[in-house]
């Protein structure tokens, strides 16, 4: 099954110019699924700075505006595309020249993915 998703996910990497890796972690930032090209920055993988977005959720989910669903962070040469999808989350780790609209576009294919990978989870 992860043979499959990870085969899946790097399809989606093709679709957008400069997505550098897709991460499927859970909410203390272990990844999952990781897929991820030579170009992305090795501390933008690691459990710590995954795990960052689902503090951050959750806090921004305290002003009152329902839960968050995705937010966007940009670097001086990357962005971070980030969805909440609870109890996982998918970070996207583009190039700045990446386009964030194809990258938020890419949210549809992935709820798919993350279904699969949730059944499968609670399955075992």
């Amino acid at each position: 099954m992860a043979q499959n998703v990870k085969k899946d996910l790097w399809k989606l990497m093709q679709l957008v110019e400069g997505l550098e890796a897709v991460i499927i972690a859970d909410r203390d930032g272990v990844p999952i699924i990781k897929v991820s090209s030579e170009l992305v920055p090795v501390a933008s993988t690691k459990p710590a700075f995954l795990a960052t977005f689902a503090t951050a959720a959750d806090q921004a989910s305290k002003l009152g505006l329902s839960q968050n669903k995705s937010i966007i962070c940009s670097f001086h040469t990357y962005q971070v595309v980030h969805f909440n999808k609870s109890p996982v989350y998918i970070s996207l780790i583009a190039t700045t020249d990446a386009n964030t609209g194809l990258l938020l576009a890419l949210e549809p294919e992935l709820d798919n993915l993350v279904n699969l990978v949730g059944r499968t989870i609670q399955a075992e």
